[in-house]
Parts: C-alpha cells; sequence; structure tokens
C-alpha cells in the first residue's frame, strides 16, 4: 500500500444511511463447486430481494472476472487475489446498506475467512452470512452446462477446483444447502427466512 494516501471519512455514516435507505447492509456470501447451483440460486435471491423492494446487488464472475479481475487467472495467487478484490468490494456495497450476494467457488478457507473479518473489523461490524451450496462432484459433473469439467478430465483446463485442484470445504457455514436435494427456490426460502431471522431483511 502506497504510504502517502491519507483515509478521508465520510460525512454520511453508516446508521445514518441505513435509517434513511430503511435497511441494513449484509454480504451474502455463496461458496461450492463450479455448477452446484451457486449463480442460479443468487440470481433468484436477488430478483427476490428487489420485489421486496429491498436494495440488493449479485456480484459473480460475469460482472467481475470480466472487468475488474480481467488480469487474473486461475492460479494459486490469483485466485487469492480475485477473491480478496471480490471481499473488499463486498464491503463497500454492504457499507452502503445494500444486501450484498457474492457467487464466486472460493475454494480457499483462508481466503473466506480474511472476507469475513474485513466485515468484523468494520465500524461498526457489518454481517457477513456464508452460504455452502454443497453440491457433489458428481452432480456437479452431471449438470456441467458449460462442459468445463469434461475439459478438466482431458486435462485441457489446468487447476480445476474439484478435479485438480482443492476446494476447502466451509467447516462452520453459517447456512449450509444441501443442492443436491433442494430446489432453486427452496434455497432462497431457506436464506431468506435466516435474513428475516437474524434481523437482517425486515419484511
Amino acid at each position: 500500500m502506497a504510504t502517502n494516501i491519507t483515509f478521508h471519512p465520510g460525512t454520511v455514516t453508516y446508521e445514518e444511511r441505513s435509517q434513511l435507505l430503511g435497511q441494513s447492509g449484509a454480504t451474502i456470501w455463496l461458496t461450492g463447486l463450479s455448477a452446484s447451483g451457486k449463480s442460479t440460486v443468487a440470481t433468484a435471491l436477488e430478483q427476490h430481494l428487489l420485489h421486496q423492494k429491498k436494495s440488493a446487488y449479485r456480484l459473480d464472475g460475469d460482472n467481475v472476472r470480466f472487468g475488474l479481475n480481467k488480469d487474473l487467472g486461475f492460479s494459486p495467487k490469483d485466485r487469492e487475489e480475485n477473491i480478496r478484490r471480490i471481499a473488499e468490494v463486498s464491503l463497500l456495497f454492504s457499507s452502503s446498506s445494500t444486501l450484498t450476494i457474492t457467487s464466486f467457488i472460493s475454494p480457499y478457507s483462508a481466503d473466506r475467512d480474511l472476507a469475513r473479518s474485513l466485515h468484523a473489523a468494520h465500524n461498526p461490524p457489518l454481517p457477513f452470512i456464508e452460504v455452502f451450496i454443497d453440491a457433489s462432484v458428481e452432480e456437479c459433473e452431471k449438470r456441467d452446462p458449460k462442459g468445463l469439467y469434461k475439459k478438466a478430465r482431458a486435462g485441457e483446463i489446468k487447476e480445476f477446483t474439484g478435479i485438480s485442484a482443492p476446494y476447502e470445504k466451509p467447516e462452520k457455514a453459517e447456512i449450509h444447502i444441501d443442492a443436491d436435494k433442494t430446489s432453486v427456490e427452496e434455497s432462497v426460502r431457506i436464506i431468506s427466512q435466516y435474513l428475516v431471522e437474524k434481523g437482517y431483511l425486515k419484511v
């Protein structure tokens, strides 16, 4: 980090912004294997929240990998930096009182822990809700909408999570969804119910 910069505090506090907008911010962090259904659930959740007149925004590979992180590949170092940037962006969105939904494999526990710690260190601390979309490799290979698993098995894609690169499953995710057995609609209901029960979403 450069040493010749000074943080300029905003004149609008988080509490004031939340009160004026009538909602609090939170990051809903969906993690799981490729083709586990993360993006589908994230999209449906975003639509559900917007239909309730809530400010919600989804961050995923389509709007991050092709812009902010287009300079990154898929090496362990690049994956780490990819998630670090996403964590910082999600923190900014959540601090604006937006319900921020991220949908990324984020395979390493340390990277997800970093995202969580950034939210905890914010003043005031912001909710970080880890959602494990738990689909088996076998089920993901059956779905494989982009043919990525087939290419990974053939050696055409190196360091592919779940095949030739590790995925470290969350041990204490706030929400665990068995994606092999749970529909998209039910997944959205489970996440929404959690948000309501914790007071993050007022209906």
